[in-house]
């Protein structure tokens, strides 16, 4: 537990805010050996700047920890999280749990495959966490998270390369400390109609299966030790593929020619919803053309761009590395230092209400 600054006892300390942010989809996911030997599903996620989720907590004492009010009514994981949250913390303090109010807003897309529902249940148990004057460390956020929607994406660990293990909520493999540099042309395939993932059929992997993914494990750790971005979108590529086995979007080979024509490294899909990114090596030669390329051949076969993002936030004006804003489809709006995982909770923009569920296609200029 890493404590925060001290609270008053007048009520400041009552109140807490926390932030998540959302990822673009994964590099990688499959099925991989842990420690032990044992099979595990785990995937590394593409991190992503701007969007997120924000949840403002108050609590009670003295009320019981069933009076637990939650704004929209509808987030069913994030009120689940909050009372685990409240569980946990007042656990570590020696308190009763108690009720509360709690309220999230967030401008993440739901049914992408983005992380809008983890991102949610990260932010609440920040806010109910710094409500209790504390930061939880990222094991107990995973924790949670997984105990509240049974599957988490690691968002808690703040954009580092990791092979997570999302239905147990702990790493598999540290890849290193940050990704090689990608300029990400986003889209979303399907028209941007969100994906039940529910209703997916499940699929066995057989031992095949388990070879070679880690063998994409290997190229993926090796790309990120070396900077090798090329390498990286190969395994992004290659896992992609893999997906298609199950999701069978009809413009995957679209985008997989679209890359090819305009010199990206490879592609990038959501394995659990319709975002999907067309990489990019910021150091080589007509970036600013090639993204341009991509966003008119995008537009040429129906598929929506959404937004062009990158991995080096912080990196603009070093050598060979572009101003992302100067990108052609870069979000004037979108900022690219790194988030806090709590502060004021902004109530604004709501996400559209429903079940937790994908609820209906985002409006895409919204990523």
């Amino acid at each position: 537990m890493i404590p925060a600054a001290p609270r008053d006892h007048a009520g400041a300390g009552r109140r807490g805010a926390g932030r998540a942010s959302c990822h673009h989809g994964e590099i990688l996911q499959g099925v991989f050996l842990d420690a032990a030997g044992r099979r595990c599903p785990g995937l590394v996620t593409l991190p992503m700047s701007g969007p997120g989720s924000r949840a403002a907590f108050t609590r009670r004492p003295g009320t019981p920890p069933e009076r637990l009010t939650v704004r929209p009514p509808d987030r069913t994981k994030a009120a689940r999280a909050a009372a685990l949250a409240v569980e946990e913390c007042a656990r570590r303090c020696g308190e009763p749990p108690c009720g509360g109010e709690l309220r999230i807003s967030g401008d993440i897309p739901v049914g992408l495959g983005m992380g809008s529902s983890t991102s949610d249940v990260i932010a609440v148990v920040r806010a109910v966490a710094d409500s209790y004057g504390m930061r939880l460390p990222p094991a107990a956020v995973a924790r949670l998270a997984v105990r509240a929607e049974l599957a988490c994406d690691p968002l808690m660990l703040d954009a580092r390369p990791v092979l997570f293990a999302q239905r147990e909520g702990r790493v598999l493999e540290v890849l290193g400390h940050r990704l090689p540099p990608l300029v990400v042309v986003g889209c979303a395939l399907g028209g941007g109609a969100p994906v039940d993932t529910l209703s997916l059929p499940a699929r066995a992997h057989d031992d095949h299966d388990v070879r070679a993914f880690e063998r994409l494990r290997v190229l993926l750790r090796r790309a990120v030790a070396t900077g090798d971005t090329a390498l990286l979108g190969r395994v992004a590529t290659a896992s992609a593929r893999h997906g298609q086995r199950l999701l069978r979007h009809p413009e995957f080979d679209a985008l997989v020619g679209i890359a090819r024509r305009l010199g990206a490294v490879g592609v990038q899909i959501a394995h659990s919803g319709s975002v999907a990114g067309l990489l990019l090596d910021p150091a080589a030669p007509g970036l600013r053309h090639r993204v341009r390329g991509c966003l008119r051949a995008l537009e040429r076969d129906g598929i929506p761009a959404t937004r062009t993002f990158t991995t080096f936030p912080g990196a603009p004006g070093a050598p060979g590395f572009p101003d992302p804003a100067d990108l052609p489809g870069f979000p004037t709006t979108t900022t690219t230092t790194k988030e806090s995982p709590s502060g004021p909770a902004h109530r604004g923009g709501h996400r559209p209400t429903g079940p937790d569920t994908p609820r209906r296609p985002a409006r895409l200029p919204a990523l």
